[in-house]
């Protein structure tokens, strides 16, 4: 099958480019799919290390650890459940964000001149369940395997710390079977993850239910092999550039920054300080970037099943923007 991958690529950017309310939609998409990347370097404040009750401590300080202490119970029931509220809303707005882009890029290809948020958000809403199931089908079993293996392998060890010489070679004959499977869990999860994104899109495109969809997502796959790898090769080593580019101004802060905080023995704080600044700054930018690249990703493999899968039918699927 002859596939015009420079026409999908570059009618992808013409309209992510023409219709920038899909940024919006790529920042949701690409928060639900990488959030909280950034807190790694919040816990590494300065200090001498002292316990809670070291008696230079403020009078204050010391009051609010004794809080912290006495309510403790509280704090964790209370954090526990914001981290919960918080994942919710992220799936969501990143399930969202993604349908509002399959819809925004297909409405944009079949001819519509204009795309407005609220009503792109209101029209997705209706596939949330059936995409967030979809997700879940697929992950589960994964999720499965991997705790599984993880299992398998925490039990062979402690055995094997028990300084027996079966279980010393039972964990090592165990070894090499651990790492063979996440070696083949790599292709796996790769050929899934590109069934998925057909799938993706016929839930949203054919209004089809969640395993109908995958049957459609399989047979999309399966007939449409070379174009799909081609594809999903392109928009890898795509994404992997504008990671590059994007992570640039990063180093390009930290290596002097922790250059000269070494210089000072760690007594000058001040380059830390300008460090978490920049940081704080460039966080937005970033998240940006990442939008329009989820938007420009997520729009070409939306006009690459439109492109696979519309002259295999007698009417276009093409998902019009209601009146």
């Amino acid at each position: 099958m002859n596939f015009n991958f420079g026409e999908v690529l570059t009618r992808s950017w013409q309209i992510i480019w023409k219709h920038k309310v899909l940024w919006i939609f790529g920042i949701l998409a690409s928060c639900g799919r990488s959030g909280g990347n950034f807190n790694s370097n919040s816990s590494s404040g300065g200090g001498d290390g002292g316990g809670f009750g070291q008696p230079d401590l403020p009078p204050q300080v010391l009051r609010w650890f004794q809080v912290i202490e006495e309510n403790l119970t509280t704090i964790i029931v209370v954090g526990i459940a914001l981290i919960c509220i918080i994942w919710i809303v992220t799936i969501f707005l990143g399930t969202i964000g993604k349908i509002g882009l399959i819809r925004g890029a297909s409405q944009a290809d079949g001819g519509a001149e204009s795309l407005i948020f609220g009503q792109l958000f209101s029209e997705s809403i209706p596939y949330f369940w059936r995409m967030f199931g979809l997700s879940l089908i697929v992950s589960i079993p994964i999720a499965v395997v991997f705790v599984a293996l993880f299992a398998g392998l925490i039990v062979f060890a402690v055995s094997a710390s028990g300084g027996s010489d079966e279980s010393t070679l039972g964990f090592l004959a165990f070894l090499p079977l651990i790492i063979g499977c996440f070696c083949l869990l790599i292709p796996v999860m790769f050929v899934v993850g590109m069934i998925l994104r057909q799938s993706e899109r016929a839930i949203v495109l054919e209004e089809m239910g969640v395993l109908p969809a995958l049957s459609r997502g399989w047979e999309v796959f399966r007939k449409n092999l070379g174009p799909i790898i081609v594809m999903t090769i392109i928009l890898a080593i795509v994404g992997v550039i504008v990671s590059f580019i994007v992570a640039i101004p990063f180093f390009i802060v930290f290596i002097p920054g922790m250059i000269a905080y070494l210089a000072s023995g760690g007594e000058n704080n001040t380059p830390l300080i300008l460090m978490g600044v920049c940081v704080c700054l460039f966080i937005p930018i970033s998240l940006i970037i990442n939008g329009i690249l989820t938007s420009y990703t997520e729009s070409a493999w939306t006009l690459t099943y439109l492109r696979l899968t519309k002259p295999q039918d007698n009417t276009p699927i093409i998902v019009e923007a209601n009146a």
